[in-house]
């Protein structure tokens, strides 16, 4: 309303200022006074303004005829089009002035300005291609979006255009949440381009967040012969989409096929922890105990890890646990000084209820790596040992603010997660999660929890100072919760000592577990 009320005055200013230009040139003394060819003419100041009118458009009225007659002369030459680019050059140039006009508002920002030049240029230069574009592109910086769904559509008729017109309605999806219909556009966009690299991310991207596995498996293998991704890094993710498809088909009751994945996926990446640990259950089921040990022992060579260990006690669940002991050599003598190896063998000790061994095996972790997996394991042997409660509860204690040690992190949000996932759901990181601890490991104690030691009993009383013993006996590492739980409930000989401590684990024990377990 305001500018409609700004147009108006403007034109009653303009005609009204005309009015008195035509009054004052009328009211004016003289004039011009024109002499050719023996004849002689005067015109008054208005005659002489309505005569430089009148002459100025006759000789553009000159310069159009004179082109209409050489756009007829050439078109009779043999130029067929020269008479449509006569009567057409005008109006494309007006559509091309619009068309530039367009892209500098939607590069300057001014999305409605743009999407009215764009308009404007459709009208004159029928070019779709360019102006839809532009269109669409100011409409949905604009934030309109509907507007720019159909600009996208229409460019869908173009073979030349089609692929941005995928490509945007996806982004479109994607802004609007619709991850199932933008699934289907990428991979439209993708038969359309099959080497785009960014649509292939894009596409792997949204297969992985909604767990099609096959599907990104073939867009994996799409980037490798694309030349977008290195053969070893192929390999390795691979690995990881197959490790979960043979998971989803494990959930859906697929055993054989399960086993299959679960078996390539260890071929592709023989040091995946979880890939290996489910390739060697999938041996043990087919009866291929043998095969499953040495899938365990190529990875426990490249990193020794409980989740290995519990495989390597399945294989062989109702040993005894002397017997384990002497099966696990097969892992432990790998890697005599890793922490993994030290607890593992202090664990399976544990179990056979031999605690002198245990804790000679344990060595001096509890000085060097006092976490909860080492501090809960000392508790044990302690209890084991007949030691007083106020020893035992003084070991629990320590364990309640003690860093919780290795575990999956992942290495783009630090976040701690109980099992190996290929994407983080707090990230969506792909292949980000390790096995390491985490930046800030150890448990907050608001409440004073350093203090129990104090209250409840300390671990190293002065009747019996805990030393560290032989520690050139082979650092070891983490047990398997299957090996003790197993082996803990197979022999039963006569309780002596407590033997059976519920505190025998390979996982990490949290301080509610603690508290369950009636420690205080």
């Amino acid at each position: 309303m305001p500018w409609t009320l700004i147009k108006a005055i403007l034109f009653f200013t303009i005609l009204a200022l005309l009015a008195w230009v035509a009054a004052a040139l009328s009211s004016a003394q003289g004039g011009i006074r024109i002499a050719m060819m023996g004849k002689e003419i005067t015109l008054a100041p208005l005659q002489a303004v309505i005569a430089s009118v009148v002459a100025v458009f006759g000789l553009w009225l000159m310069a159009r005829i004179i082109g209409l007659v050489l756009a007829i002369g050439r078109f009779f030459a043999g130029d067929d089009t020269a008479l449509s680019r006569y009567f057409s050059s005008n109006r494309e140039r007006r559509g091309l002035n619009a068309l530039s006009e367009a892209m500098i508002a939607l590069a300057s920002g001014e999305n409605r300005v743009a999407m009215a030049r764009a308009e404007k240029a459709q009208r004159l230069l029928d070019r779709p291609e360019l102006t839809s574009l532009i269109e669409a592109e100011a409409a949905q910086a604009a934030g309109d979006s509907a507007r720019a769904e159909a600009a996208y559509r229409r460019l869908l008729s173009d073979d030349r255009a089609r692929f941005v017109a995928v490509r945007g309605l996806l982004k479109l999806k994607l802004e609007a949440g619709d991850t199932e219909t933008a699934l289907k556009l990428a991979e439209k966009a993708l038969a359309l381009k099959p080497r785009h690299n960014e649509m292939q991310d894009l596409l792997l991207q949204l297969q992985t967040g909604a767990e099609d596995w096959h599907g990104a498996r073939a867009t994996l293998s799409a980037k490798l012969k694309a030349g977008a991704l290195p053969k070893d890094v192929w390999k390795r993710r691979d690995a990881l989409f197959a490790l979960q498809e043979a998971k989803v088909l494990l959930d859906g009751e697929s055993s054989i096929e399960a086993r299959e994945a679960a078996i390539a996926a260890n071929k592709a990446s023989p040091d995946l922890i979880p890939a290996a640990a489910m390739a060697a259950r999938s041996y043990f089921a087919e009866g291929k105990s043998k095969l499953a040990q040495r899938v365990l022992k190529t990875a426990w060579e490249a990193q020794p890890h409980p989740e290995l260990a519990a495989a390597f006690a399945e294989i062989e669940p109702s040993e005894s646990p002397q017997a384990r002991l002497r099966r696990f050599e097969v892992l432990t003598d790998i890697h005599p000084d890793h922490e993994e190896t030290r607890m593992l063998l202090a664990e399976l000790n544990i179990a056979a209820e031999d605690f002198p061994t245990a804790r000679r095996a344990l060595g001096d972790l509890v000085t060097t790596r006092p976490v909860v997996r080492v501090l809960t394991i000392m508790a044990a042997i302690e209890r084991g040992m007949g030691a007083d409660d106020a020893v035992v509860r003084g070991w629990l204690a320590r364990a309640l603010s003690a860093p919780r040690g290795l575990q999956w992190v992942c290495g783009s949000c630090n976040s701690i997660h109980a099992a190996w996932v290929p994407v983080c759901p707090h990230c969506g990181g792909f292949d980000t999660l390790s096995w390491s601890e985490a930046p800030d490991a150890g448990t907050a104690s608001p409440t004073g929890t350093e203090m129990l030691p104090l209250i409840v009993g300390s671990p190293t009383p002065a009747a019996r100072v805990v030393e560290p013993t032989d520690t050139a006996e082979p650092e070891t590492a983490p047990a398997p919760p299957e090996a003790e739980a197993e082996t803990g409930a197979e022999d039963e000989p006569e309780p002596v000592k407590p033997a059976a401590s519920p505190f025998v684990s390979t996982e990490p024990v949290t301080p509610e577990e603690l508290a369950r377990r009636g420690a205080f």
